[in-house]
């Protein structure tokens, strides 16, 4: 029987265990289905596969190794046998051509032929980052986790893997977590613009916490309203015809707060119209000259995503 499969059943039991039994915080739990979930898929084992139980749990066989008694033979995992030469070789081949295949943005065949390299060599990290940018492109963020996951776990020290898990869990809505990698990868690659610009706009996506008085974006309006540069600049936009058209729908039969054409609104009046089309107002003057008053943070916000790296990681 093959014993890399009865050692991944016991290791999803084990992990199954801390699931049941281990206390966790709800976000280790997830943590942990996706790593059983990834294990199932690489094995072909599911806990259901009972024929491939031990006599001993993971934990019990850990602790007679630790204590330095006889593991049994049987139990012994044998050494991961390298990939030929003609494997390897072939494996490189099916990464180049999954290459060319990002390059003219047929992603799904890019996934089938850095898979078809992981299959001949394994150990190899570059090939799971690879497939993690073309799942990402494919809006498969939890797959391009979960090859983030492998790659960093072949090669720790590898900056782009944990690059392009920031990026996937940014697109997951994990700032947090996508803040911790991009730290990570910088610590690294310390040059790298491109993971300096993403983790700036990741920490701006986590400060920016919902105002009591209103936000966009977890933006402050109220903040907002208080800058008398950005009044005054409003002010003067208000008797844009774009913006006044922008605002027809929501001023139909009631009082126009806008004033009679060719005067300016008084500043309450001002800043309740701001406040109830906050949104539409916010993203019709991000895109006005001058852009000076508006804070960094609302203009990243309302333009700027986080960017991977140009190409695969080779």
């Amino acid at each position: 029987m093959d014993n890399k499969k009865r050692l991944a059943y016991a290791i999803i039991q084990f992990l199954h265990d801390q699931l049941r039994h281990g206390g966790l915080s709800s976000d280790a739990q997830e943590s942990l289905e996706v790593a059983i979930q990834c294990l199932e898929t690489a094995f072909g084992v599911t806990t259901e596969d009972s024929d491939l139980a031990l006599p001993q749990t993971l934990p019990e066989i850990f602790e007679a190794a630790a204590l330095g008694k006889e593991v049994p033979q049987d139990l012994r995992s044998p050494e991961r046998t390298p990939p030929s030469e003609e494997d390897s070789a072939e494996a490189e081949r099916l990464k180049t051509e999954g290459n060319e295949q990002m390059k003219v943005e047929n992603f799904e065949a890019a996934v089938h032929l850095y898979g078809k390299a992981i299959e001949l060599n394994p150990a190899n990290a570059v090939y799971f980052c690879n497939r993690a940018a073309a799942y990402s492109k494919l809006g498969n963020y939890a797959g391009a986790v979960q090859d983030c996951e492998r790659a960093i776990c072949i090669d720790p020290t590898y900056s782009k893997a944990y690059g392009r898990m920031g990026l996937a869990l940014s697109s997951l809505n994990k700032h947090g977590e996508a803040v911790a990698y991009y730290k990570k990868a910088l610590e690294l690659d310390p040059d790298n613009e491109t993971y300096k610009s993403n983790l700036k706009i990741e920490e701006l996506k986590l400060r920016e916490a919902p105002s009591p008085t209103g936000s966009v974006g977890g933006f402050d309006i109220a903040g907002l309203l208080n800058n008398p540069s950005f009044i005054n600049m409003a002010s003067s936009l208000m008797n844009n015809p774009q913006l006044q058209q922008l605002m027809s729908g929501m001023i139909s039969g009631s009082h126009n707060p806008l004033g009679t054409p060719g005067t300016s609104p008084s500043q309450n009046d001002l800043s309740s119209l701001i406040q109830a089309r906050a949104s539409a107002i916010l993203s019709f003057l991000a895109d006005q000259k001058p852009l000076s008053v508006l804070p960094f943070s609302l203009i990243g916000l309302l333009k700027r995503e986080p960017e991977d790296e140009v190409g695969p990681a080779c």
